[in-house]
């Protein structure tokens, strides 16, 4: 018996990277997933057949994490076709800009998708949940949201948010819905490729005790244990997925 077999799981920003890893490994685990998407519909219904192709069940959902309506529309759909038991909230921006320079809008945009998203998708999930007594929430945060850096003040500021919502939510809605995180150290992502930096770049990301970038797969196998019952004893952990990048208490 898969560990996931009979649940279903939503994946905001599932179309590549690390939510494109989640997605894949939850299927392998048996759940039935739902993949959001932002606008990548040919993703999307590639992502839905390969996971169709190895056996599993996966359908594809478009909707703006950052728009309220639009992900109420979303969750509406989701709960049409029957119950949700997991929600990972992937979805996710980043900016490099000094903080001086960082405008209102920019402000605004990255602390909506980052944090404001996740609020808004866990308030959907937690109404449903709570109603039916059980469920599991995965936020992807990040090790920045705990250790800061120069020039990422409003992505920082964001990821820790992250985390603070997750452990207070954790704590409201024990112990019948597990709430926990995962806080991912430097990952080859299409928004962290190894192409794409300078050497100097590299050096520094590489620079802890793992000396690499981590895999979007790696990421996955920590969300896959905390939505497994393996975990039952978990409640508002953040995983620290990060190659010892931050080891905190």
């Amino acid at each position: 018996m898969k560990p996931l077999a009979g649940q279903t799981a939503l994946v905001t920003g599932a179309t590549q990277g690390i939510g494109r890893a989640i997605a894949l490994a939850l299927a392998e685990a048996g759940a039935q997933v739902w993949i959001n998407h932002l606008d990548q519909p040919e993703a999307a219904t590639a992502l839905v057949a390969r996971i169709a192709s190895s056996g599993g069940r996966a359908y594809a959902v478009q909707a703006d994490v950052a728009e309220p309506e639009q992900v109420a529309d979303m969750f509406a759909r989701v709960l049409a076709e029957g119950e949700l038991d997991i929600l990972v909230n992937n979805a996710g921006i980043i900016l490099e800009k000094p903080f001086l320079d960082t405008s209102e809008d920019d402000w605004v945009k990255l602390l909506g998708v980052d944090l404001h998203a996740v609020y808004r998708c866990c308030r959907h999930a937690l109404t449903h949940m709570q109603a039916r007594g059980s469920g599991s929430i995965v936020n992807i945060a990040s090790e920045l949201g705990q250790l800061g850096r120069e020039r990422y003040a409003a992505y920082c500021t964001a990821k820790a948010g992250v985390i603070g919502l997750t452990k207070a939510l954790a704590r409201e809605f024990a112990p019948h819905i597990r709430i926990n995180g995962v806080a991912p150290g430097p990952v080859e992502t299409p928004m962290v490729s190894v192409e794409h930096m300078s050497e100097a770049m590299i050096a520094r990301e590489t620079a802890i005790p793992a000396g690499r970038l981590g895999q979007p797969e790696e990421i996955a196998a920590a969300v896959l244990f905390l939505v497994s019952p393996g975990a039952s004893f978990f409640h508002g952990q953040v995983l620290g997925a990060n190659g010892g990048a931050w080891m905190g208490a």
